[in-house]
């Protein structure tokens, strides 16, 4: 998500920093779970994408979980449920890939203000589908009818879809970028739109501040408003997959909340530019044209058209970018790593040319 300073997010509702001194509470106290060492050790400190459990053999058990957020209201005001299933799996899974982990398998978890079998038939057809993508299995799950806890777009269809994924990797194969080094190039693998983050900001711009529905038309979009933010979030774990197992990359990033501000959490002390950035998707240039969202903060909220960055030598930045086109997913280079730490500079794209740096979690006029 995007830092405090950003004044579209706090205005639509979210409030980052509160969230983020309870995290600092509660991560102190959780700590004080972990083995020492041996079978249960945690390998890495809290902020990754995901964990690894030790487990015997120089094995480890990545671990994560995630859900699909607000943009469960948009399936209700479609009645359409048949692919945020693929949303809720894909949050997960390209989080796995990004420690070098292959997703294994994930439980889901349902919570209904009203229990309707054919809209859980249809959750199911989407968590089904992702799974396949991503190669894992789901060999559980929970769901729970809690009326008056979960509430809805209106009265009897609110629900929450949330997933637990686990992944394996070799100890010695964990990736947490730790190797990253000036000179890397950013090959970025294309997004198909909003995916699944900042979704209470999209909602507030189209149907609060412009007074659309989710079944207004925009002639960018070739479709509904609604249509636009419910197509599922892209799985990468193909490409991915394909890239550990050939050693090409030094590190991977999944760009959600927060957008290309979680380039900085890559282990490495380095910076990024990225100067040659993809088209930006149709539905950033209205949150932008029309609904006045500041360039700055979606460039530190949503992908803006890349969903994950591959960081490569630059000798492989050709047989990463195939790699990811193979598998269907447009893939380019976008930029170069750096020799100053946390920094992110974007400094021109498709998308009216820019020129922006972070100061800390928020980006602001270079």
């Amino acid at each position: 998500m995007a830092d405090e300073n950003s004044d579209a997010y706090q205005a639509a509702g979210v409030d980052v920093a509160q969230a983020e001194n309870a995290l600092t509470r509660i991560t102190k106290r959780l700590r004080t779970t972990w083995p020492e060492s041996g079978p249960g050790r945690v390998a890495l400190d809290f902020g990754k994408y995901a964990n690894i459990v030790e487990l015997a053999g120089g094995q480890g058990l990545a671990i994560c979980a995630d859900g699909v957020g607000t943009k469960a209201l948009i399936a209700q005001m479609l009645g359409k449920y048949d692919t945020i299933g693929i949303d809720c799996v894909a949050m997960n899974v390209n989080d796995l890939v990004c420690v070098g982990a292959k997703p294994l398998s994930l439980v889901d978890y349902i919570a209904v203000e009203r229990t309707d079998p054919t809209v859980l038939d249809q959750i199911s057809i989407g968590l089904t589908d992702g799974a396949v993508q991503s190669g894992a299995s789901i060999p559980g799950g929970e769901i729970a009818e809690m009326p008056g806890v979960i509430t809805g777009w209106k009265p009897g269809l609110g629900f929450d879809l949330a997933a637990m994924a686990t992944g394996t990797v070799a100890l010695d194969a964990v990736n947490v970028g730790a190797d990253v080094a000036p000179g890397d190039v950013v090959v970025g693998i294309g997004s198909n739109g909003i995916h699944s983050n900042g979704m209470t900001l999209a909602r507030k711009v189209f149907f609060d501040d412009l007074g659309m529905t989710a079944d207004s038309q925009i002639a960018d979009f070739g479709r509904s408003v609604g249509e636009e933010l419910l197509e599922p979030t892209f799985i990468y774990v193909g490409e991915s997959v394909d890239v550990l197992d050939q050693n090409l990359v030094t590190g991977l990033i999944h760009i959600t909340g927060e957008g290309f501000l979680n380039l900085t959490r890559v282990e490495a002390p380095v910076g990024f530019v990225l100067d040659t950035l993809p088209d930006v998707p149709a539905v950033f240039r209205v949150m932008a044209d029309q609904g006045g969202v500041p360039r700055s903060d979606l460039y530190g909220i949503y992908n803006m058209g890349v969903g994950m960055g591959l960081i490569t030598r630059p000798e492989n930045a050709d047989a990463v970018v195939a790699l990811a086109k193979s598998r269907g997913k447009p893939a380019q280079v976008i930029g170069t790593v750096t020799a100053e730490p946390g920094t992110v500079r974007i400094t021109s794209n498709a998308f009216t040319p820019v020129d922006l740096v972070n100061d800390g979690k928020t980006f602001r006029p270079a």
